[in-house]
């Protein structure tokens, strides 16, 4: 039985979009759990979503259990904004599971905010999902025929993610006999196809699971008295747990007090996500033993051996483009500047984008450093041009301040397919290289030259097999089949609906009581 009496909703949301209504590369989710009798779980699950807040800023929760009950905490906004202190001390329990979300346009409802809650056997599940379903048609389509046309749980109430789908799914079959949630999840993982990094709970055990080719992250790590999982390596460091191993594509993890135990619920076909090393992960993050940032920065290298140029300085689009930028120096002797200041604090503006709006968005966050860049020589060196809005505000807001010469490098090449895996591109008709040529991209945006890094120079600084990454967003050749109704991850959920009145936020308590 589970209780939602306990219901407070609120908002407040970020992002870190250059130009209004130009959204770059964004992922879906971070993810986070722990098993740890005697820590206070509720404090390392939020330092751990702290850590992962750059995989997304709609929504934060945290879900916990003290073996009898399950006390699920989530709102609109960053961490910091969604917990207090005292939020953090009425989440009582040895496990937990934590959430980022990251907001796509129009699905913005508190109703699709992680971790979601449901029953699960003799007891209930709160689940977090890194990733994006390409079959959830099918999906709900086996849900309706198990519950009939009424729904219950996070879909009855008003959630259109396919993590609520999910959560449905694990719910069993209503009239057949109880079965615990590990039986149940490994009948219905096997079912899901698409990107997912799972991390669930009920109110005795953590589970964390990847699909079969694990496209999306997930790291296991060991606590002095437990373990913890998560989407980055850089979130286990901010515990002070040690990494121990990555999940297994095709591994369901099970944590209780018994241990740690290990089950396959299919066959492995590594195809990690390549956007994680180009901008996606901190680049403190580890993936596949190799540093994100010792990747970034080889790409910079072999950007500059594939595109030389003669310049006098090599500046990044801040913070995606530093490590590149700084490989790039290095390799060509050119000397690296900080030509560009960040504000850091400056989110997504609601005011429409009028033209003047577009124009003034940039200088909200990047401001040239006049008295570095005049009369020189640009390099100017980013991860990725989705639509080319914010390289064209770019270079022409570099032009004004007074730079010679403007030469702009990519590293990673032209993105040209949408992504159906969890990352939240444009649709393939709003890609700029789907539609023009380098050169002509390069005119688009008034720089001196343009150069991409080679698809083979960005595989190799990952320093891992073309045959084990998911290339399809510069390829267009995609791991898993899709849906024919499918979209890309910014609509692919379905029909978002936003509350005409929002309450204030929501402790709901599932379980014994």
């Amino acid at each position: 039985m589970w209780d939602h009496s306990l219901v407070r909703r609120g908002d407040g949301r970020l992002s870190h979009d250059l130009l209004p209504g130009d959204k770059g590369p964004q992922d879906e989710c971070g993810v986070f759990g722990v098993w740890a009798p005697g820590e206070e779980v509720a404090r390392l699950t939020y330092f751990g979503i702290y850590a992962l807040q750059h995989r997304g800023q709609e929504s934060a929760g945290i879900a916990t259990s003290n073996g009898e009950q399950l006390r699920v905490y989530k709102d609109m906004g960053l961490v910091s904004q969604v917990f207090d202190d005292q939020t953090l001390s009425a989440l009582q329990g040895h496990i937990a599971v934590g959430h980022v979300r990251y907001a796509t346009t129009g699905a913005s409802a508190w109703e699709n905010a992680q971790p979601t809650l449901g029953p699960a056997g003799a007891g209930t599940v709160a689940l977090g999902h890194n990733g994006n379903l390409t079959n959830t048609r099918s999906l709900m389509e086996e849900v309706r025929r198990r519950s009939g046309a009424d729904l219950s749980g996070e879909l009855g109430r008003g959630s259109s993610t396919d993590t609520a789908v999910i959560t449905a799914l694990l719910a069993g079959t209503p009239g057949e006999p109880v079965r615990s949630l590990e039986d149940t999840a490994m009948d219905v993982l096997p079912m899901l196809q698409g990107a997912f990094s799972l991390v669930f709970m009920d109110e005795h055990s953590l589970y964390a699971a990847r699909d079969a080719h694990g496209i999306r992250p997930l790291v296991l790590g060991r606590l002095q008295r437990g373990w913890a999982v998560a989407s980055e390596t850089a979130a286990l460091d901010i515990v002070g747990a040690t990494f121990v191993r990555e999940v297994e594509p095709g591994e369901l993890l099970i944590i209780d007090e018994d241990g740690l135990r290990t089950r396959h619920f299919a066959r492995p076909e590594p195809r990690g996500c390549v956007f994680e090393y180009v901008y996606l992960a901190r680049p403190d993050t580890q993936i596949a033993g190799r540093s994100v940032n010792a990747a970034r920065s080889e790409m910079g290298r072999v950007l500059a051996r594939e595109h030389p140029v003669e310049a006098d300085l090599v500046i990044p689009t801040p913070d995606s483009g530093t490590p590149a930028a700084i490989g790039y120096a290095q390799a060509s002797g050119i000397p690296f500047a900080q030509g560009l200041v960040k504000n850091a604090y400056v989110g997504r503006t609601f005011i429409q984008p009028t033209d003047t709006i577009r124009q003034l968005g940039i200088k909200l966050k990047l401001n040239p450093l006049r008295e570095v860049i005049a009369g020189k020589r640009l390099v100017v060196v980013d991860d990725s041009i989705v639509r080319g809005n914010t390289q064209r505000a770019l270079v022409r807001m570099l032009r004004e301040a007074g730079a010679a010469e403007i030469h702009v490098r990519i590293s990673s090449p032209p993105v040209k397919w949408p992504c159906f895996y969890g990352i939240d591109f444009a649709t393939r008709a709003e890609l700029i290289a789907n539609g023009m040529s380098t050169e002509e991209i390069r005119a688009s945006l008034d720089a001196d030259s343009l150069g991409y890094i080679s698809p083979e120079g960005m595989i190799e600084a990952t320093a891992v097999p073309e045959e084990r990454l998911c290339t399809a967003c510069f390829t267009g050749r995609y791991p898993v089949p899709v849906e024919e109704t499918t979209e890309p991850a910014e609509s692919h959920r379905g029909s978002y609906h936003v509350l005409p009145h929002r309450p204030s936020p929501t402790l709901t308590i599932a379980g014994a009581q």
